[in-house]
C-alpha cells in the first residue's frame, strides 16, 4: 500500500494523510464501541436474545437503505457549482477516479465518527431508546460489511458465489451502469427502486 500512487487532493501534507487510512482501521475504531452498544442493550435496557436478533435484522435492513440512498442521492448527486463538485470528488469521484486505490477504500475516522453522530441522533428521534444502542451497533455491523464488500470487490477474487456476484455487480457500476447497481454490500434496493441498469455517466 506504501508504494501505491494515489492521487493527491490536498497540498497539505497533514491533511492528505487524513484521506489515506488502513483497511483495518475501521474495524478497530468500530468493534469495540458495537460490542459496547450490545452490552448496553442487553445490560442496562434488558433486551433479550429473540429482541437483540429481531434488532440485528432491522438495523441491517436499514443500513443497505442508507448506504443505496447515500451512494444515489449524495455520493452521485447533480454538480450544480464548485463546492458541490469538490464535495462529490472528495466523497466519490476520486474513487471513480482510482478505484484500486486500497488506501481511499474505507471512510477514514474522522468523517466516519461526524457521521455516525449525525445519524445516531435522526435514529433517536424514530427509534425507542430501549431499541436504539442494540438498532445502532447492528447498524454499524451493516457498515463495516459494506466496507470490507467494498475493498474485496477491488482487490480480492472473492471466489464464492456470493462473492463473484457482488463484485461483478460493483465493477459493472463503475465501468458500465454508473447511474444504476448503487448498492454494494446488497443489490436489493436497486431491484426495489428499478436502478438495476443505467448510463455511464458524464465527467
Amino acid at each position: 500500500m506504501k508504494n501505491y500512487n494515489s492521487i493527491r487532493i490536498f497540498k497539505n501534507p497533514v491533511l492528505e494523510s487524513f484521506t489515506h487510512v488502513h483497511p483495518v482501521v475501521p474495524l478497530l475504531l468500530w468493534v469495540p464501541v458495537v460490542i459496547y452498544w450490545y452490552y448496553e442493550a442487553v445490560a442496562k435496557n434488558g433486551l433479550n436474545l429473540t429482541q437483540i436478533l429481531i434488532t440485528f435484522v432491522v438495523g441491517i435492513i436499514v443500513w443497505t437503505l442508507t448506504e443505496y440512498l447515500l451512494h444515489r442521492f449524495v455520493f452521485h448527486m447533480k454538480v450544480i457549482g464548485p463546492l458541490t463538485k469538490r464535495f462529490v470528488f472528495l466523497f466519490h469521484d476520486l474513487h471513480h477516479d482510482d478505484p484500486n486505490d486500497p488506501t481511499r477504500l474505507v471512510m477514514p475516522p474522522v468523517p466516519a465518527i461526524l457521521i455516525v453522530g449525525l445519524l445516531y441522533f435522526l435514529f433517536s428521534l424514530v427509534v425507542p431508546a430501549t431499541y436504539l444502542k442494540a438498532f445502532m451497533a447492528s447498524f454499524i455491523i451493516g457498515y463495516l460489511a459494506y466496507d470490507y464488500i467494498h475493498y474485496g470487490t477491488h482487490h480480492f477474487k472473492m471466489t464464492s458465489p456470493i462473492g463473484r456476484y457482488l463484485k461483478k455487480w460493483h465493477l459493472q457500476h463503475h465501468f458500465r451502469h454508473e447511474k444504476a447497481k448503487y448498492g454494494v454490500s446488497s443489490p436489493l434496493w436497486d431491484y426495489i427502486f428499478n436502478t438495476v441498469t443505467g448510463p455511464k455517466e458524464d465527467h
